[in-house]
Order: structure tokens, then sequence, then C-alpha cells
């Protein structure tokens, strides 16, 4: 969440505080430890954000205590199964392999429904259960597994969905008379009815090859990776930016973006991710990251990975092509991060980031992060963090984050004026005590930063020659340093057994060194608002509320930040002031569409928030992006 902050000039400005896509209908005790980990209480049968969609700030402020999964796997004779490799997938993906007695266990799991599979080479893959993980709670999931051509096969909790109706071991449950319904496609079902009508044609034909299409792609993926237990994702989406209802119609601000997700586990210690997304237009791009990630428990968990990002313009927008005058922009990125739990009280967390612009002067840049955890009581914990990061104008463009759905870059970006592109340094520190109380988190933080060439970033400005900048493409400069001293109060709670909400709230206090670059002087004349003088006081009001329907298999997400401090672009404001930001998400089941075991959602969500990061940013990152345009994504979602 964005951190709010109050500050005090400094005597010594060099003394740093630490040295940065048919389309929408089918369509991150010591000064060093993490801003505060914004609520921990969930619904217990609220599925989990979907990937992707809910970005990392969803987990940041509507995040939920996790649960478990435990269970046994057994042969056909009733003993026990080693080495089996188990995966449960939701809005995460998780694995476990089982030990000699056959027993596993998913740990560290966010509430709502998974998707459980076992599998072991030589055996026949059981079928798949469907488990509800409900917070600091423990289910249970055991399979029997026979070896090849052997007989019979069921999967505790999926005999019921797939085995055919009986009298004495039928389960009457509500949710496994869903499910006993919702495995069966449509097309299936369309043996026992009558032939379609002539306007049913073209739906049953299209739904028929759509599904021979993906149940191809599934033997061929298969054939290939016969035996590794493999999760992957696949998005067909169309994105785009709007001003007005009237730019919904205008097929040049929209593109399409295809998604592809891959994963396994790495034997019993981790798991490895790759993602890659690209689309194609005036803008072309790709952006493709992989990680590796230790699995909990571990007295050491690892996590590090890297990411590259291209995009090329081609375009007739003359500011974008003088910005790009190699017609195209690349930056890669590593990073690496260890948690190192040293007792059952304490743990340290120490990495750090390193980047290449290749736009930049400068184009290398490391950021270091520190981070520590004290534990002292039952479900009290405090934590500190202290981080360096140094961020190039348009990085949220190229950086995609490594746990959730990524899209490749959609905008063209500009320097204000000739002075270029400057990088943003924000050193943050912070302390926070959270308690968890009956379903209830409750936490309190303080926190400083420093940040040198705070940036802004301006849509809609006129260029030197008076043409308007189109909607998809921005300008960015720097408005001077800040220092930020600040504290805040967080809240998160299960409002039903289908609704969590959080609120954070904070107040800040800070002290600006401006100084007499072009930025500044042209912003006087531009953009006036998103200049500050001296001290300045922001209030900062940011809630979620997540809610789930399973009747319908519906889940929205509406998030809404309001701050004393945004950039006003109405005339003739001439100060900053009161406004509010927003992102609405819906995320709609389609059973429907099961062809095969394969999960297929369609996605929608609007926002005009810019920024996708909150925390351990500098707080007037959001603050100071100008005439941000609505952005609307939407399209279809396929889990396998």
């Amino acid at each position: 969440m964005n951190r709010s902050a109050l500050v005090r000039p400094r005597a010594d400005r060099n003394s740093k505080l630490m040295g940065t896509p048919r389309g929408l209908a089918l369509s991150a005790l010591l000064a060093c430890v993490s801003g505060l980990a914004v609520g921990v209480a969930s619904a217990q049968s609220l599925p989990p954000p979907v990937d992707g969609l809910l970005s990392p700030r969803v987990t940041q402020i509507a995040s939920a205590t996790t649960g478990v999964i435990a269970g046994q796997v057994l042969d056909e004779r009733g003993q026990p199964l080693a080495d089996v490799v188990i995966s449960a997938v939701g809005g995460s993906t998780s694995f476990a392999v089982s030990d000699r007695a056959g027993q596993f266990t998913l740990r560290a799991l966010n509430p709502g429904p998974y998707l459980v599979r076992a599998h072991l080479d030589g055996y026949v893959a059981a079928r798949h259960t469907i488990v509800t993980v409900r917070p600091s709670a423990r289910a249970v999931s055991t399979f029997t597994l026979r070896r090849e051509g052997a007989a019979g096969v069921l999967a505790a909790g999926a005999a019921a969905v797939d085995a055919p109706d009986s009298v004495n071991a039928r389960d009457e449950s509500e949710t496994a008379w869903r499910l006993r319904r919702l495995k069966r496609s449509i097309l299936k079902d369309t043996e026992a009815l009558s032939l379609p009508t002539d306007d049913d044609w073209f739906i049953t034909d299209s739904l028929q090859m759509i599904g021979r299409a993906f149940e191809s792609s599934a033997r061929m993926a298969g054939a290939l990776f016969s035996h590794a237990p493999l999760q992957g994702q696949v998005n067909l989406l169309t994105t785009g930016a709007f001003d007005t209802p009237g730019d919904l119609l205008s097929t040049e601000r929209t593109r399409g973006v295809a998604f592809f997700s891959l994963g396994a586990p790495v034997g019993e210690h981790g798991d490895w991710t790759v993602k890659a997304a690209l689309n194609q237009g005036d803008l072309s791009s790709w952006v493709l990251t992989g990680n590796y990630v230790t699995r909990t428990p571990a007295r050491h968990r690892y996590q590090f990975g890297m990411s590259y990002g291209l995009h090329r313009y081609t375009g007739g927008n003359a500011v974008a092509l003088a910005a790009m005058p190699e017609a195209a922009r690349n930056v890669g990125a590593v990073y690496a991060h260890d948690e190192w739990r040293v007792s059952e009280f304490f743990s340290i967390g120490y990495g750090g980031h390193y980047a290449h612009y290749d736009y930049l002067l400068q184009p290398a840049h490391f950021s270091p992060r520190l981070t520590a955890t004290i534990r002292p009581f039952e479900n009290t914990r405090i934590r500190g963090v202290a981080t360096r990061r140094v961020s190039a104008p348009g990085a949220e463009e190229f950086l995609p984050p490594s746990n959730s759905q990524i899209l490749p870059p959609q905008r063209t970006f500009a320097p204000l004026t000739r002075d270029g592109f400057r990088p943003e340094d924000t050193r943050h520190y912070e302390v926070a005590v959270e308690r968890e109380l009956d379903g209830i988190t409750i936490g309190v933080r303080a926190f400083q930063q420093g940040t040198d060439n705070q940036m802004v970033t301006i849509f809609g400005l006129r260029s030197e020659s008076s043409q308007p900048a189109e909607i998809g493409h921005y300008f960015v400069g720097s408005t001077g340093n800040v220092d930020v001293r600040g504290w805040g109060v967080s809240l998160t709670h299960s409002l039903s057994s289908n609704v969590r909400g959080s609120f954070d709230y904070s107040v800040a206090d800070a002290e600006w060194a401006n100084d007499l670059s072009l930025d500044r002087t042209r912003l006087s004349r531009t953009m006036p608002s998103a200049l500050r003088e001296h001290s300045e006081r922001v209030h900062d009001f940011t809630t979620a509320v997540e809610t789930a329907f399973p009747q319908s298999a519906t889940r929205v997400f509406v998030l809404y930040k309001m701050n004393s401090a945004y950039v006003l672009t109405a005339e003739p404001e001439s100060r900053p002031g009161l406004d509010g930001r927003w992102d609405l998400q819906v995320i709609q089941g389609l059973p429907f569409m099961k062809f095969t075991s394969a999960d297929w959602e369609m996605l929608v969500g609007v926002r005009n928030l810019f920024r996708e990061a909150f925390t351990e940013t500098s707080v007037y990152d959001e603050l100071l992006v100008a005439r941000p345009p609505k952005r609307l994504v939407g399209g279809i979602t396929v889990k396998f």
C-alpha cells in the first residue's frame, strides 16, 4: 500500500538514509523489515485472488490467515507411497512430496477452494479433488493410486464427483451436488438432448472447435512432459485505455495480449515458475520472467529470478519517436533474497535487485533490501524494513511482479524536458507491530523516507508543438527531493463468510528541497499542482473489499484510495488537493467450458490507479500521477 509519511528537513542532504490485451465478452529489530503486512484475516469460504488480475497490492491490503492441506497417499493395497508429487492449484500453486509414510503437507495456502492432484511415475494419475482451505485450519485430502495395468483408482474427495451415483455412497452435501453437475461439459450432454436450432449451431460448433484445440494442446504438452507435474495458465486478453466511454469504440487504443505461465516443483525443496506475455501493434513488446522459491517450512527460504522486457515503437507519435532514437527499449533485471529463520522467535531477510535500463545515461542500478521479524508472543510480531529502491522512469512498463500475472509494455513515455530521464532514489525505513485477535488483524507502524528526484508522471500534456499527447503516451519528470516521516494504522477483518475487508489510514509530514531544474520550470507553466513547496501534511485512506459468490462462481474485488495530496488538473486549480482513485475487478468462473480438466474463467477489470505497488516505494509516486487514463482489461483465463 501507499505509505504516506512525515518528513523533517535534514541538516545534511549528502547524508543518505541508505545510499529503487468474439474479445471482452468471451474475453513486494532492526531498521529492516517490510512495510506493514496489512491484513491476515479472511472469510473462510472466500477464494484467493485470481493469479495476476489481483495484483500484489491486493495481498498487501486484504491478505488472509493461511491454512494447510495435509493427507496421505496409498497404493491399491493400502500401503503408503513415498515421493508422490501433490499439487494444489487455486489463486496460487503449491507443491509437496510425500514422505516414507505417504504423508504430505501443503502449507501457507490462502483461504478458498483448491484443485488437488497426485502424481507418481509408474502409477495412474489420481483424479483431482476439490479441497476448501479455511483460515488457520487443517484440511485433509487422501489419495489412492494404482500401478499401471491394475484396476480401480480413486482419489478421496474426487470419487463423489466422478463415480456413478450410488444410493449408499453418494455425498449429498451442497458442494458435492454442485461438483457432480459442474464436472460434466454441456457439450457432452447434447447427445442426450434434441438437436440444436439453427441459431445454436454457430455457438455449439465454435465451443467444440475451441475444446478440440485445447484438448490437442493438452495432449501435445502431455507427450512432452508425461512425467512432469507441470501446472500452467494461459490468458487471452484485451487491454486498452480510455478517458470517455466513446474511447472504448476506438480499436486504435486496444491491444491483444497473450500471457502464459508454467511452473513445477524442484524435488522436495522448491518451485520454479516461468511467465511470458506479448502483444503486437504499433507498440510491439514482450516480457519474460522466471523465478525459484524455496518451499516452506525451511530454515533458509530462498527466492531468486530474472526478467527481461523489450518494447519497440513503430507508431506515428513524434514525441515518442524522438524519445526512442533506437525505436526500442530494453530492460533486464535479476534479484535474489533469503529469509533466514534464526530461531522460532526471530528471522532476518536480506537480498537485492539489480536492473539495467538501456535508455538511461547510467543504466545499471542496485536496490538492496534488509528485513527482520520478531515474534515475542503468540499471534504478535514486530517487523522492520530498511530498503533502498532505485526506480527508472517507465520501469513499471518493464519490470513485472514475480508472483502474479504480467502484462507487456503497453504505453510509450518521454522525458518532460531536455534534462532527460533521471532515476528516482528512495530510502525507506519502517517498524511495525501486528496483533491477531479473533479473526481481526490490527497493525501500527512508523516510517521514514528520503527520496531524490521524486518522479512526476503526466498524461495528456501538450508537447512543445502544442499537440496534445495521446492517452497511451505520458511524460516523466522530477519535482525535486523530499524527506518524509509518518505513522499509520490498519485493520483487516472477515465481515462475513464470503466477504473480507481492510482499511489503512496514515498521516505524514513532508519537507521538500526543491531545485531549479528545467522540469520544475515547465511544470510551473503546465501542471503547477504537481509542484510542492516547503512542508506539507498528507492524509491517506485506503480500503479494499473482496467478495465471493460460490453459487455463481463469481469473485469481486474493489479498492479505493483517497488522499489529500493528489495532483489536481481541473482548471484553474493550481494546488494539490483531495481526490480518489479506484480499482474494480470481476472474475467469473465458466464451469460449462470444462472440455478437459482445465479451469476456465473470464476476467474483467477497470481502474484509474497507475501504480501496481505501494509498499516500500515513495509515498508520492501515485500522488504525482496527473490525468491517469482509465485502463480496461478483459478476456479468458485457462488454468491447467
